[in-house]
């Protein structure tokens, strides 16, 4: 009698199918919309850990950081890269304001609200708070395709959309130098000149003007590549999407080893690719590749996310879920409100721009990547922290984003709904 052993790895395989096609497939019983998935699929990662049998162990964001923070990244670049190629129009200052607002005042407002919230309702040290805070500032790329412009070509760039879009397109990198901060501080162990000025020279400076320039001369290499070289017999006419993949690697890659930001880079090179040949459709092509490889790295993430939950829950207590709340219903609100008085935004649209602040899988990357540099302090803790808040903010702003942001602007679902019968293959643009 021949007897057949299952393979823990094929089992992971199929759950990890059944998870996704569930997470898409089960809200439309509920809806008509096309409500974001991100929430379904941490429910259904925990449900498939759980309960199917023969299942391998979840990966343990702590004991394998390196494994999260590479995931986590790659995703993130990804997202940021299409983010870029997404917007049509750059030009009239005008449309940057409230953008230059929310990283200027909202995000620092959000790292210092959290970092004092960190302090005094959970006893957190300095640097303690100011990592947590730094890890939970920036907004999701990723997560937030309801609230952003469309695709090339596509428009519906209200400037509800576009501050958000490139709110999160920028304050990704932008985040970074917070991040090291607390590093550098926890490392110390107190603030002093010499520490900020090291901090404000390279942290600051040097490697935000490298990882920009860096991004915009890979952005014009690249278009150039595509759309220029050799003339009359150009790259582009390959119709190969996968090149928007070769250049998220290529910009992050490269700006990385420059010991820039390579977040500020494959934005900027997206940013820059796109102004090339403009109106060519091949940018279409190139979005809606990266836009499918970043939609299957996060559905992955997020159901990882959800098989950890069980070793996460233990460590997270009120004063840390205070936290999250916090963040997601105070904390961002206001200070996002606050940084938009002054813009053209009527006040219906400085409210959706400041509530919806998606969080995501860039605080999943950088806690990770602050967990492999240093030995961090009740770090379960401030994962179950961080777990909380995405798992949070997946549920408040995927299933309400669309609605609140269609009303704010002005339109319907029609109008925000891909053109099928111009882009064939597009997809709906939730997470």
């Amino acid at each position: 009698m021949v007897m057949f052993d299952f393979e823990p790895y094929h089992i992971l395989l199929a759950t990890l199918g059944v998870a996704i096609v569930l997470s898409y497939w089960l809200p439309r019983f509920l809806s008509g919309r096309e409500p974001a998935a991100s929430a379904m699929l941490v429910l259904t990662g925990l449900a498939g850990f759980q309960l199917v049998p023969g299942m391998p162990p979840p990966p343990d964001p702590v004991e394998s950081p390196r494994l999260w923070e590479h995931a986590a990244e790659l995703c993130v670049i990804i997202g940021l890269f299409g983010t870029g190629l997404r917007i049509d129009r750059l030009a009239a200052r005008g449309r940057w304001r409230a953008t230059v607002r929310l990283l200027a005042i909202a995000m620092p407002l959000t790292i210092a609200a959290l970092a004092l919230l960190g302090w005094m309702a959970a006893g957190m040290t300095l640097a303690g708070g100011l990592l947590l805070g730094a890890v939970l500032a920036p907004t999701d790329p990723v997560l937030a395709g309801d609230v952003q412009v469309g695709p090339p070509h596509e428009g519906g760039e209200h400037p509800v959309r576009y501050a958000l879009t490139t709110e999160a397109g920028l304050n990704d990198g932008l985040a970074f130098p917070f991040v090291h901060l607390a590093m550098l501080v926890a490392s110390a162990g107190a603030f002093s000149v010499g520490l900020m000025g090291e901090w404000l020279a390279r942290d600051v400076m040097y490697r935000i003007a490298i990882g920009s320039i860096g991004g915009w001369a890979v952005g014009w290499l690249l278009g150039k590549i595509l759309f220029d070289w050799p003339r009359g017999n150009p790259l582009s006419k390959t119709q190969s999407g996968v090149i928007a993949f070769a250049g998220v690697l290529l910009s992050h890659g490269l700006i990385e080893v420059l010991e820039g930001y390579g977040f500020v880079a494959v934005f900027i090179a997206g940013v820059t690719l796109r102004r090339v040949e403009t109106h060519d459709r091949f940018h279409k092509r190139l979005h809606d590749f990266s836009e499918s490889l970043e939609h299957a790295l996060t559905a992955l993430l997020l159901v990882a996310l959800g098989a950890a939950l069980p070793a996460l829950w233990p460590y997270l207590d009120w004063s840390h879920a205070l936290i999250g709340l916090g963040l997601v219903f105070l904390i961002r609100p206001i200070s996002g409100y606050l940084s938009l008085i002054g813009t053209t935004m009527n006040r219906r649209q400085r409210l959706v721009t400041a509530f919806y602040g998606v969080r995501g899988i860039g605080s999943i990357y950088y806690l990770a990547y602050a967990g492999r540099q240093l030995e961090l302090t009740n770090e379960k803790t401030l994962w179950a922290t961080i777990a909380f808040t995405v798992v949070l903010s997946t549920l408040v702003h995927g299933l309400t984003a669309g609605v609140a942001v269609e009303k704010a602007t002005g339109e319907t679902e029609d109008e925000t709904a891909p053109d099928l019968s111009t882009a064939p293959g597009s997809g709906p643009r939730s997470a």
